[in-house]
């Protein structure tokens, strides 16, 4: 059967309504934030128009997975609420990757601030959590915890856990992104063949996760409604993570293709 958390009412339905307002005003500080530095830019060299764009599609993605139709639906459908991870878990972390949010900001802080932004980008803490491996910890493992324990039918009945679960998991999938694909300066960039062998260790425990689901779902959760979520995660996902995997691909041959179009092969001649 279904859960049906979508006739809360009185005090759980204001603890909803708050949840909604919070996001509303995050995603509009986020979107003005990004603005105001885009406009402060503007006398240096012209910032990408497709960053700009793809940092408002990922805000776009955050918004229509967390407030709305989908996420209404979500609270009492499994396909619905795959359709939400997808959304808020995957689509939107890789769009805000591609948005370069770290860099616009040093492009347009004051210099004292820009530095300290960069000495914080150099520190053990973000180190640690910017690496590939535990940044794909984070992801994956915060997933099974959702979906193999009592959390998925927790974060249906309180809108608190609800934000908190989703601000795990977009930050997770922000940070595993980033960790893989980013396109702002990491310090502690992994070398290519680390990131590639951990994205195809996550593709394969998402995978992995998709067909547990499609023959167990959560408790409470219909049978053909969990095999449709499920197979939504498997695909919808396949098609991020081939995402990932062109642009880590592209973003290496990239990097080696000046070193190698400049330097002749020993014994060459011009």
């Amino acid at each position: 059967m279904h859960h049906d958390h979508g006739a809360a009412t009185g005090h759980e339905g204001l603890g909803w309504a708050v949840f909604d307002v919070l996001v509303l005003l995050a995603l509009a500080a986020a979107a003005a934030g990004y603005a105001v530095a885009w406009w402060a830019s503007r006398h240096r060299r012209p910032w990408s128009g497709y960053r700009g764009a793809a940092w408002y599609a990922g805000l776009f993605c955050v918004g229509v997975g967390l407030v709305g139709p989908v996420a209404a639906a979500a609270r009492t459908g499994f396909t619905a609420h795959m359709a939400g991870h997808l959304l808020v878990g995957m689509l939107a972390p890789l769009l805000l990757v591609l948005g370069a949010p770290l860099t616009l900001a040093l492009r347009t802080l004051r210099v004292d601030r820009a530095r300290s932004l960069a000495r914080l980008l150099r520190t053990a803490p973000v180190r640690v959590i910017t690496h590939p491996v535990v940044a794909a910890v984070l992801n994956a493992g915060g997933l099974w915890v959702l979906y193999t324990t009592d959390l998925y039918q927790w974060m249906h009945t309180s809108a608190l856990v609800h934000g908190l679960v989703h601000a795990h998991i977009l930050l997770a999938g922000y940070l595993f992104t980033a960790s893989v694909v980013g396109a702002d300066p990491d310090p502690h960039r992994a070398s290519v063949p680390l990131r590639a062998g951990v994205l195809v260790v996550f593709v394969a425990v998402h995978s992995i996760l998709a067909k547990w689901l499609y023959a167990h779902p959560p408790a409470g959760v219909h049978a053909t409604d969990g095999e449709v979520g499920a197979q939504l995660m498997y695909y919808g996902g396949d098609v991020v993570d081939v995402t990932l995997i062109v642009l880590l691909l592209t973003q290496w041959y990239v990097a080696t293709r000046p070193r190698d179009a400049v330097s002749p092969a020993p014994g060459a001649t011009a």
